[in-house]
């Protein structure tokens, strides 16, 4: 177990001990023990000033000087100077506030068990003459391997014959699947949704494109500069005022009483108590949207992005082809060629068969059973529909099977990038089926609400063809598009774009992940998206919905607003009371009440974060 996880662990039992210290001080004098209280309040701040103490030496030596010195101080110097009850006080509001906080920074694990797991563990390979199944990492280059229906690829590798339809869109971002005849290269990672084929292997598994990608989350998580916590950036100027205070107290009064209430009252409770509270408010509010924040930095982060980098596929369109037109002879209707073709692909397993059956039924069309089917795995299908002669398929395939095609009524302009399916009836051409991944609804309207909530610069980086980018973008409103990425050119793209201020990345791709990892705050579409993207990002959207990002990015800025305001107000009166401890109008004790009631007043202002904006 790590360090951070063995403190997460001991943080209900370090508030415990001075909250028992407490009642059980107080109660001593009840059963005649009075002596004791002193004795019990300090062996019940010890625990919670060792881990302190232990806590303030690991971050010095990382260089970080936090406001947990203070509360060392005060305990320190309350025991020192015959003040227990006040030393209790404080360790009890110091425990609670680390508890908070850790409760609120607890994230999802970034390990990439949910990645590996979309990797096969085995293959099957051919070998004399018979088919075995085999470890991924005892495949070697030139071994025969048989890639299934619905297997993903396990390695890198070329199509030995027939032809390979590969839905590539985790890696690529391509939402139509892409033929590859035999000869042809393959990635690992990309699922095969046609015929079974043979691929011969031409990479280990360690080396091969999916391997790389997962090496590319690693290092980006790696690399990726800690968030850091609001409260901190308060830290030094709070802790010079305390300590100047503190010491002017001493030094003038001559009584180590007033250092040590001036210390009791500067415990930086409104900054311990009242920013986890609200960020722990406002992840609540966010969970209520769909949206999981992994804990408070990533909240903070959120509320601060000026730059949005974003993916195509799956994020900024819907992430599968769509029929979105039809081109149809004299004489024939949409809905007839729907009809004709959806009934013949009822009996084909191929991905865009699928969608025009789902299309058909949606329609409430009557599909007829077709007969006599003879599919040509990655080309088309062939059968009897209602008595008639039906070929479905790429132009060139049915084109080679009919006469002359007639002329078409030309439907809506061809999106770049859309797939084209023919459909002959009885040696002629009566429609084609024109399939492609639509821009999401609303889409332009979310990027202006970004804009509005602080967004300067949105980037569209995908890893798709640059005509079908450049279709998407021209829809709506962005900066720049990237193309034809490779997934450490958009790590590149994300870092380069640092310059403009935090970055944040959505995406949903295994592609996505090295970026996501590599961006100051990660979005990840996780409810369709794939596992690797959400194991990387900092933010899951729960529900398939882009415009989930608004309200996310509002609620943190919300949430930020809040616990700035009750860091100041809760500072202010603070220093207020630190001043008047200075000149001896505070005890200890009286210091630490006091110190209760800003808490109770900016904790109270921080659950303002679990409210709708108004």
């Amino acid at each position: 177990m790590s360090l951070p996880e063995i403190q997460n662990s001991l943080r209900p039992v370090l508030v415990a001990f001075p909250a028992a210290g407490l009642l059980l001080g107080f109660a001593a004098p009840l059963a005649g023990a009075a002596t004791w209280s002193r004795w019990i309040w300090t062996a019940a701040t010890i625990p919670v000033l060792i881990a302190l103490l232990t806590e303030i030496v690991i971050r010095l030596r990382q260089g970080d000087v936090g406001l947990d010195i203070i509360a060392a101080l005060s305990m320190t110097s309350a025991l020192l100077f015959g003040q227990p009850l006040a030393a209790a006080v404080v360790s009890l509001m110091y425990a609670g506030g680390q508890y908070l906080e850790s409760f609120a920074e607890r994230r999802a694990g970034r390990e990439m068990t949910a990645l590996l797991a979309r990797v096969p563990r085995t293959a099957v390979r051919h070998h004399h003459g018979r088919l075995e199944e085999i470890p991924l990492e005892a495949i070697e280059r030139g071994d025969t391997l048989l890639v299934r229906q619905g297997d993903v690829v396990p390695v890198d590798g070329t199509v030995l014959e027939g032809v390979a339809v590969l839905d590539q869109s985790a890696l690529t971002g391509e939402s139509i699947p892409v033929q590859h005849p035999s000869g042809d290269a393959v990635m690992s990672g990309s699922t095969n949704t046609g015929a079974p084929f043979d691929v011969v292997a031409t990479h280990r598994a360690d080396e091969s494109t999916y391997a790389g990608i997962v090496r590319l989350v690693e290092a980006a998580q790696r690399s990726k500069a800690p968030m850091s916590r609001l409260a901190d950036r308060f830290a030094m100027v709070f802790l010079v005022v305390t300590l100047v205070l503190a010491g002017a107290a001493w030094f003038w009064s001559r009584d180590p009483v007033r250092l040590v209430a001036v210390l009791v009252v500067a415990t930086p409770c409104p900054l311990i108590l009242a920013v986890p509270v609200a960020i722990v408010s406002g992840l609540s509010l966010a969970a209520k949207h769909g949206i999981l924040v992994k804990g408070g930095p990533a909240l903070e982060t959120l509320a601060r992005v000026q730059t949005l980098v974003i993916d195509k596929t799956g994020t900024l369109t819907v992430g599968h082809a769509r029929l979105v037109s039809t081109d149809v002879t004299d004489g024939a209707s949409s809905d007839e060629v729907l009809r004709i073709a959806a009934s013949l692909d009822q009996a084909s397993q191929h991905i865009i068969a699928r969608t025009l059956v789902e299309e058909a039924r949606a329609r409430h069309l009557d599909l007829a059973v077709p007969t006599d089917v003879v599919e040509t795995p990655g080309e088309g299908v062939e059968g009897t529909v209602d008595g008639r002669r039906v070929i479905v398929g790429g132009l060139r395939f049915v084109g080679a099977r009919i006469t002359a095609p007639p002329a078409l009524s030309a439907g809506p302009r061809r999106p770049p990038g859309a797939a084209q399916i023919a459909v002959g009836v009885d040696g002629r051409l009566i429609g084609v089926l024109i399939l492609a991944d639509e821009l999401r609804a609303g889409t332009a309207t979310v990027l202006s609400e970004l804009r509005r909530l602080g967004i300067q610069r949105i980037v569209l980086a995908t890893g798709d063809r640059r005509e079908v980018a450049a279709g998407i973008a021209a829809g709506i409103h962005v900066d720049i598009v990237r193309s034809e990425l490779t997934p450490d050119q958009k790590v590149l793209v994300v870092l380069s774009e640092r310059k403009h201020g935090p970055v944040m990345m959505v995406g949903d791709g295994v592609n996505d992940a090295p970026a996501l990892a590599a961006a100051d705050l990660g979005v990840a579409m996780g409810s369709k998206g794939a596992a690797a993207s959400a194991e990387a990002a900092d933010v899951v959207l729960l529900v398939d919905q882009l415009d989930r990002v608004v309200p996310a990015v509002s609620i943190a800025q919300r949430s930020q607003r809040i616990a700035l305001e009750s860091v100041y107000a809760g500072m202010g009166a603070s220093i207020a009371g630190m001043v008047a401890a200075a000149f001896g109008f505070l005890t200890p004790v009286e210091g630490a009440v006091l110190q209760e009631f800003i808490d109770v007043a900016v904790v109270l202002n921080a659950l303002r974060s679990l409210r709708e904006p108004g």
